[in-house]
């Protein structure tokens, strides 16, 4: 059936595009039986396409009627499908350093949002390089898909006077209501990790790859006293991976071993690790390894927290801007554009509380505008900790939109009308002289905006 009231701004939605791992894991749960319900091309829908972001929907917290959500989702499964069909007709490329980029840009937002990288391996119970493998290939077609996207709607502009028209189509009740934004700017202070507290860990870990010299499991030791969340239980086992995913000096290692050799103690960022080497398949290797992590001493915070508490205090007395108290102290790049804080998901410097880790964003919801915190610990990324100092530039209040005050907001809302209504005539045009079958009865009888058969 096709539905053809209103207009569905087509994207490859957020959840999906951020949270398949996790759907992944969902669905994994379930033990649902897979099968084929569609083929786009050559490519082919599985059940589990659709299934798994459902199950994420539902966790998010959604509870709509389940039928209508399905279809949905299937319905843009099919044009992300019909994209890289289009994708691989045209040779389009993606190389694999914008792939690894655009992970390691997306686990940032993550981390940002939970906390640390170590809670999110926890809630995963996944290392980093597993949520990685997780993600590599449904990214890798992601981008594929949004170059297609990219060239139908890059010629798509708007004009004042088109924005201005849109707005004035709004009936009232249909007016936004654009909600709190945030705005701020940061000192980071990252405690330094003291020779002797390097020196107790990598102790620690020679005893231990003594002890596997001399015949003890390594998998067993690897399961009491290894700090990598991600991989311990499983014996320190890491999964396959290839070049360019792991600390250099790590990568280094493993790739030099023979199947069955263990490593000598190798220090990254993380700390210290001895590696097993289990197989080598063409350009990709599978290890265990056992992490020490090299741990910051009380006294260490301490001192960071005195030198934090000296520079707040000239801040607060006017002594020191903001602005030069972050070029001369902060560890973070922010401090060459005078500690403004950066949204990853954006690149603006606006924030909407969904996108501030929840207990900065209580911080900034005590402060007044333009009033600088004292300084507080928190999780950095890689499992570090850092003091941090935070001043609240901007935040404003909940309103309905007007055309004058929210005109950029305006502006990109009547651009995506227009960009999705080329999208959609492009949905027609390439629907029709592209192979799709929808195999599943179920999914047959959906009200489809777009005739996909």
């Amino acid at each position: 059936m096709i539905r053809n009231n209103g207009i569905r701004v087509f994207s490859i939605s957020l959840l999906i595009v951020l949270l398949s791992f996790s759907s992944n894991f969902a669905f994994s749960q379930k033990k649902v039986i897979d099968k084929v319900v569609a083929i786009v091309g050559g490519n082919e829908i599985l059940y589990s396409d659709i299934e798994n972001q459902y199950m994420q929907y539902l966790m998010q917290g959604y509870t709509t009627n389940k039928k209508a959500v399905k279809c949905q989702i299937f319905e843009e499964v099919l044009f992300a499908k019909l994209l890289l069909n289009e994708a691989q007709l045209d040779s389009v490329e993606v190389s694999d350093e914008m792939v690894e980029g655009e992970m390691d840009r997306r686990l940032q937002y993550f981390v940002s949002q939970i906390g640390s990288q170590e809670k999110l391996e926890k809630y995963y119970n996944k290392s980093i390089l597993e949520i990685k493998n997780d993600l590599r290939t449904t990214i890798h077609e992601q981008m594929l898909s949004e170059q297609v996207k990219n060239n139908i709607t890059k010629d798509v502009s708007i004009t004042p006077t088109e924005v201005r028209d849109y707005f004035k189509s709004l009936p009232k009740d249909s007016i936004p209501l654009i909600g709190s934004e945030y705005q701020y700017s940061s000192i980071i202070m990252t405690p330094k990790i003291q020779p002797e507290e390097k020196e107790f860990a990598k102790h620690k870990l020679e005893g231990i790859r003594e002890r596997i010299v001399n015949g003890e499991s390594f998998e067993s030791l690897a399961r009491m006293y290894s700090e990598d969340p991600g991989s311990a239980m499983k014996g320190g086992e890491l999964g396959d991976f290839s070049r360019g995913v792991m600390y250099p000096e790590f990568e280094a290692a493993a790739f030099s071993l023979q199947p069955g050799e263990l490593s000598p103690i190798v220090e990254t960022e993380a700390g210290y690790h001895i590696i097993k080497l289990i197989k080598r398949k063409g350009d990709y290797i599978n290890v265990r390894h056992i992490l020490i992590m090299t741990k910051i001493s009380p006294l260490s915070l301490e001192k960071t927290k005195k030198k934090m508490d000296s520079i707040y205090q000239l801040v607060a007395n006017g002594d020191l801007t903001f602005e030069a108290a972050a070029l001369h102290y902060s560890d973070d790049n922010s401090k060459f554009s005078g500690g403004v804080v950066i949204n990853p998901a954006s690149g603006s410097n606006i924030f909407t509380p969904e996108q501030i880790e929840k207990t900065l964003f209580f911080s900034l919801e005590r402060m007044n505008v333009g009033e600088v915190s004292k300084p507080s610990l928190y999780d950095k990324e890689k499992n570090a900790k850092a003091f941090r100092i935070v001043r609240l530039d901007k935040r404003s209040k909940p309103h309905k939109a007007t055309f004058e005050q929210d005109y950029d907001k305006v502006q990109a809302v009547a651009l995506n009308v227009k960009k999705s209504k080329a999208v959609g005539d492009w949905i027609m045009e390439k629907s029709k002289k592209t192979y799709i079958i929808i195999i599943d009865d179920d999914l047959k009888s959906c009200d489809f905006k777009y005739n996909w058969e």
